[in-house]
């Protein structure tokens, strides 16, 4: 075997390509030309390709080149053709440097990686090893392609793969299958289904029909008879190779994305079997060190949703020999945590959540993110858009605020996709559903008898309503009996509980619902409280047709945010804001929502009392108010306290929902509610007292039905000079404030001597009773400032009035205390003189005459108020009574 000349040491020695010595020049070989150092191009920044050598170089190289081999003590060979490595070359062949610097001696031959190729090496660097001489240019090309070629032919060969990659991949509509439990249809079915149907997702449900024996899930172990099903259902389907299978919950789990989708991000993980991620251990939490360590992403298994070849997960179930109520979930995680079965199945976890979210642990990660005619959830973290969510553990109420959106349900695009599914349509209905409405008045509440008269008046079917009604405060006897003079000839069957029974707010609650429970003929039970103004006759038509088990209409109080239904819960099960309650709110978004918490008003079918929730204490439950306690037990399965709960407060957000979801709908205006804290209930007639606390219905009350044309017709009259004359008051209003005055009873009889005012002294005495002694001195001033400022601009244009008045009082005048008043200026900017009773019925005579223009009005009308000039144009006096009792509400305007 031939060798190379001696003192060529190897590169691989380090004996000449340290970077800390200087390069040794070639040693000369005996009887050949002297080596030329061929001229350099320059490539890059500082590298450069070799020109070929001259012939007389090449042939004194020839003892090397052509030998097979070269010993250790001289450079190894270079097997034809051209297989010079990088790291081995005799002292005269360098290999190739980037940058023109020497080559470190510690940069060993590398084995090559195994996603390379095994491909020839480029044209060898050398200059004292030299190919054919007829070959330069070529080699030269070589040179300084040869870089590319792996490139070039990786290139080529995943462009082969791709044909062949495309048809082992299977299909989304005939090579995924989707298994799912299911013993009952329950309202979280019926969504699974609906989002499965959106994707087109071939789904089978096993166990139809079946008593459930899993246990009970949130409050323990089980879930085992999942399982089972599964093992059984798979079977058949065992042998397909390419089918690729997955299980997920359905009453707590919805699609986000579809199945092409879903198959693609399955491949991309290049393993048989993947399970959804949890960031929390469950059910045994000793086996938190055996599972893998990973170094981004969730850790431990979730049995809510796993993907893989039906061969795999066959071969996993088939293992399954427990019982139906022992854990699932502790059944994979056991093979998951084995090394060896994990490896021989090739099972992963979907660490990141790119196929499976589990909102257990993870509800902030958890966003909406709005495309164009849909809505995806996506995990902030990992920024991933998951195919499936799963509201495991205490997270089914944020499940069902994503499920409002997710996937199509709404959409700023097209709104509400989902509210006219399944409508019921009353006008094909023979014989309309019958109703139990259930009226509670439980604390003093305004206008109670506009309440009762609104029950009258909706769009329905006498003969189709019954009404229970719970009266537990005394002061409303008055108006409970005349409501049952009304209603009596006109509803059916009418049951009414006073609070002589002393009957507690639950009682009475569960006792109404039960009445319809008990009734196999009542189809729906309408709950509704003494608060809620109900404006819309048709809204129990509107209820009923959108056929939900449980729903409510959206009222809200005026001007505020306060509504009769939460979007949130806080951990300790009471009131949260989830981030859509101001849109539903104020309206900007429209629907028919699945909420937590609902009350005031809700209808309930007559069906569903009598199957879910055919309990009969559905009102009680802790120290929960009725409303909480109705919601909780609506939403949860048992009222068993569960295991490992935090708290007697907390537990139950760890239960599972009944399967009953609670809706609201604002698709329409239904009313608003009033506000009964401050309700004071001293007085004779307290609505008056509203003005800030219920200002709309104190308005529909008491302000006249005309006052708006003042400002749209100009109604206002002008019966003498700048003496305007409009309507302000209703019928209701003076009424009131009549009884109201004489109910209190301190007139002052018209005299002199008044210690009411300041100096105690009355120049023009009027038998009267101020506003300030019945305590509605600032309800008055507000009246003026919001219904009186507007008129007063109106006919005195560019004068502001502050609105303010000392005196503001009720005059009586009667033939045996006052019967006229004499000339007089009152100590105002302006006055306002409202007529609180007619001419001809109340009284005879009386009426207003301004001297100074010698115009009289003899005729004031009810609620119709004088506007004229106080002090200095406007003398006036009160003409004298003939019988009867005439009163007027006065107020000296900016005195």
């Amino acid at each position: 075997m031939s060798k190379c000349p001696a003192g060529q040491a190897s590169v691989a020695a380090g004996t000449a390509n340290s970077t800390d010595l200087p390069r040794p020049s070639p040693a000369p070989i005996p009887g050949a030309a002297p080596v030329q150092r061929p001229r350099r191009r320059r490539r890059g920044r500082g590298g450069a390709w070799p020109l070929a050598p001259p012939p007389a170089a090449a042939a004194a190289a020839a003892p090397c080149a052509d030998s097979g081999s070269c010993s250790a003590a001289g450079a190894p060979a270079l097997p034809p053709p051209y297989k010079a490595r990088r790291g081995g070359s005799a002292r005269g062949c360098r290999p190739p440097r980037r940058g023109g610097g020497a080559v470190s001696a510690r940069r060993r031959p590398q084995a090559p990686s195994p996603r390379s190729f095994s491909t020839p090496a480029p044209f060898p660097r050398c200059r004292g090893l030299l190919a054919r001489p007829g070959r330069r240019v070529r080699r030269v090309k070589m040179a300084r392609s040869g870089a590319r070629w792996p490139r070039l032919l990786l290139l080529a060969l995943l462009v082969l793969a791709l044909p062949a990659a495309a048809e082992r991949r299977p299909g989304p509509a005939d090579k995924l299958l989707v298994f799912t439990v299911a013993t009952k249809e329950t309202d979280g079915f019926h969504r699974f289904m609906r989002t499965a149907k959106h994707f087109n997702y071939t789904i089978k449900v096993l166990g139809k029909g079946e008593e459930w024996k899993g246990g009970e899930l949130p409050n323990s172990i089980g879930g085992g008879q999942k399982v089972r099903l599964l093992k059984e259902g798979i079977e058949s389907y065992a042998d397909q190779e390419d089918l690729v299978v997955l299980f997920v919950e359905c009453y707590d789990v919805i699609f986000a994305g579809g199945p092409e989708e879903l198959l693609k991000k399955f491949q991309e993980t290049n393993h048989k079997v993947v399970f959804a991620a949890d960031g929390l251990i469950w059910p045994d939490k000793r086996l938190a060190d055996k599972y893998p360590v990973v170094r981004s992403g969730k850790r431990f298994l979730n049995s809510g949703g796993f993907i893989g070849y039906a061969p795999s997960i066959n071969h996993i179930v088939q293992q399954w020999n427990l019982q139906d109520n022992d854990d699932d979930q502790l059944f994979y995680t056991k093979i998951y945590v084995d090394p060896l079965a994990r490896e021989r199945i090739n099972i992963t976890l979907d660490h990141k959540c790119a196929i499976f979210q589990t909102l257990n642990g993870a509800v902030d990660e958890v966003l909406l993110k709005f495309e164009e005619g849909k809505v995806r959830a996506r995990n902030s973290v990992y920024d991933t858009l998951p195919v499936t969510i799963h509201g495991n553990g205490p997270t089914k109420i944020h499940l069902n605020y994503l499920g409002n959106y997710i996937p199509n349900a709404w959409t700023r695009e097209t709104g509400c996709s989902v509210c006219d599914l399944d409508l019921l349509d009353l006008s094909a209905v023979k014989e309309y559903p019958r109703v139990k409405i259930g009226v509670f008045i439980e604390q003093p509440t305004p206008f109670l008898p506009k309440f009762l008269d609104r029950l009258l008046t909706l769009d329905y079917p006498r003969e189709a309503l019954s009404i229970f009604v719970h009266n537990n405060e005394v002061y409303h006897e008055k108006h409970i009996k005349k409501f049952w003079e009304k209603a009596k000839n006109i509803i059916r069957n009418i049951k009414i509980v006073g609070p002589e029974e002393n009957l507690s707010q639950a009682e009475a609650r569960n006792m109404g619902m039960d009445l319809c429970r008990q009734d196999k003929t009542c189809d729906y039970y309408l709950s509704i409280d003494a608060d809620v103004v109900l404006t819309n006759p048709k809204t129990l038509r509107i209820l009923i047709e959108q056929n939900r088990k449980i729903i409510a209409p959206l009222v809200t109080r005026h001007g505020k945010l306060w509504s009769n239904f939460w979007g949130a819960l806080s951990p300790d099960g009471y009131y949260a804001r989830s981030e859509d309650y101001v849109d539903i709110v104020q309206g900007n978004r429209v629907g028919v929502w699945n909420i937590p918490y609902m009350a005031n008003i809700y209808l309930i079918k007559g069906q569903t009392l009598r199957s879910e929730m055919k309990e009969k204490n559905y009102f009680m439950r802790d120290k929960l108010d009725p409303d909480m306690a109705l919601c909780r037990n609506a939403r949860e399965m048992t009222l068993q306290r569960e295991k490992d709960s935090p708290s007697s407060e907390t537990f139950h957000m760890l239960r599972a929902p009944k399967g009953v979801f609670m809706y609201i709908t604002n698709r329409h205006e239904f009313g608003r509610l009033l506000s009964t804290a401050n309700y004071n209930t001293s007085h004779y007639h307290n609505d008056l007292w509203q003005i800030f606390e219920n200002p709309v219905d104190w308005k529909e009350t008491y302000i006249n039905p005309n006052y708006s044309k003042i400002f749209t017709d100009n109604i206002v009259e002008q019966p003498c000079p700048d003496v305007f004359w409009f309507p302000i008051f209703s019928d209701t209003a003076c009424d009131e404030l009549v009884e109201e005055m004489e109910h209190f009873g301190q007139w002052s009889g018209g005299k002199h001597q008044d210690s009411r005012i300041s100096g105690g002294y009355e120049n023009v005495p009027t038998d009267d009773i101020h506003m300030k002694q019945i305590g509605l001195d600032n309800e008055w001033l507000h009246f003026i400032r919001e219904f009186i400022a507007p008129v007063t601009l109106k006919v005195f244009a560019g004068y502001y009035t502050k609105g303010y008045a000392l005196l503001n009082f009720v005059v009586k005048y009667s033939p045996d205390r006052q019967r006229s008043l004499r000339p007089h200026h009152d100590s105002s900017t302006f006055t306002i003189n409202i007529a609180l009773n007619k001419v001809g019925e109340d009284f005879q005579g009386g009426g207003c005459k301004f001297l100074r223009y010698n115009c009289s009005i003899e005729s004031p009308r009810k609620g119709w108020s004088f506007m004229h000039p106080g002090r200095l144009t406007h003398l006036h006096e009160g003409l004298p009574i003939l019988n009867g009792t005439r009163y007027i509400a006065v107020s000296f305007i900016d005195p």
